[in-house]
């Protein structure tokens, strides 16, 4: 029994939001009684789509082509700022097409190794921070960015140049913030030897799967621009991978999917219930941008762009507010909790020094992207 309660426990902590997200969509069941209306709930397009992306995007980074290029990039580094800018920069211009969180997954295990290779583990926190600040602000600009972009654009039946309009100014303006704040601090010369390694040379291995991982990805883009049914793309996804590379199945994240569709049910719920609807509709009217900051800050805002869209047409403000608020706490964004769970894995971790500086960093960027909103909209 206490080995089924720790797993239980073990689990809840592990999945929190996944968690919170079916015990919410229960409640609410009671309620609203479960029939065939839960199906309209369910946006079955965010679903494949999401589904379509993060097969072809582990597919595609299975090959090791971005840590092919990122080798090549920093042979021709040779100082301290140099190096933590291309460290930066790699993640806040991959995420825009790969996620957030998979720019995390690969480009921070290879920050720590570089730094540590370098000499430079001293510069580990701060270097991982604001990759993980240029991870979350990086993928704003685009709808597959991360999931609640897609989300988003899905929702609002929004085309690619007019999301790309609300979100562009941020992401110029974060990435001038970005580039202070690597150029903050004592600069010094490296001298350091960075050889290919096995990862470097994994894209060389496997051309043809890289090649169709790059097709699928572009066939998910089509999808996103509605240039195809996604009952096709996702049917034609599945099938590639299940003939040409099974276990790619397994690198899906199914948790990000099922939290999905028990907040479709949770919002579907609450959705027809009028005191409740009435409610969250005055809640947010004229407040989207500081709302959903605020969701975000407690629940994260992936959960708070499903949640907060049912009520609101200002579909520009919470663009913004969900993707400027991955800013602030830890849970803010998801992606942070990956790089936060990588750092706290290499040897000699200071977790503690790591929340403080994070939350510092995190907080600063997240006032004066509010500062530039109130300004600029």
């Amino acid at each position: 029994m206490n080995i089924l309660t720790n797993k239980i426990f073990t689990f809840i902590k592990k999945e929190a939001v996944l968690t919170i997200s079916g015990i919410a969509a229960i409640i609410t069941m009671f309620f609203v009684h479960p029939s065939r209306e839960y199906l309209s709930y369910i946006d079955f397009r965010v679903l494949a789509l999401l589904f379509c992306l993060m097969a072809a995007v582990a597919g595609f980074n299975e090959g090791g082509v971005f840590l092919k290029l990122s080798y090549i990039l920093l042979k021709k580094v040779h100082s301290l700022r140099s190096l933590c800018l291309v460290l930066v920069m790699l993640c806040f211009l991959t995420s825009m097409w790969i996620t957030n969180d998979v720019a995390l997954i690969t480009f921070v295990p290879f920050a720590i190794m570089i730094l540590n290779i370098s000499g430079q583990s001293k510069h580990t926190i701060k270097v991982v921070v604001l990759q993980t600040v240029a991870a979350n602000l990086g993928s704003m600009l685009t709808p597959v960015g991360n999931p609640q972009n897609l989300s988003l654009y899905t929702y609002y039946n929004l085309s690619i140049s007019e999301f790309i309009m609300i979100t562009l100014p941020f992401t110029i303006f974060s990435l001038f913030l970005l580039v202070i704040a690597v150029m903050i601090g004592k600069n010094e010369s490296l001298d350091y030897d960075i050889s290919n390694g096995s990862d470097s040379n994994k894209s060389t291995n496997k051309p043809i799967k890289v090649l169709m991982y790059a097709l699928l990805f572009l066939l998910c883009l089509a999808c996103v621009m509605r240039l195809i049914d996604y009952r096709i793309t996702f049917l034609i996804v599945l099938a590639c991978i299940l003939i040409f590379d099974r276990k790619i199945i397994t690198k899906v994240d199914y948790t990000l999917l099922l939290t999905f569709v028990f907040f479709f049910i949770f919002v579907g719920n609450i959705g027809s219930i009028p005191v409740v609807k009435d409610f969250f509709n005055e809640l947010l009217a004229g407040k989207e941008f500081a709302i959903s900051i605020a969701a975000s800050q407690i629940i994260s805002n992936v959960p708070a762009a499903v949640l907060l869209s049912a009520f609101t047409d200002n579909y520009k403000a919470l663009i913004l507010g969900v993707n400027i608020g991955g800013l602030g706490t830890l849970v803010a964004s998801l992606a942070s909790l990956i790089s936060y769970k990588l750092y706290v894995k290499t040897e000699n971790a200071r977790s503690g020094k790591y929340l403080g500086i994070f939350t510092l960093y995190n907080l600063i960027f997240l006032a004066v992207l509010c500062i530039f909103y109130f300004i600029i909209i």
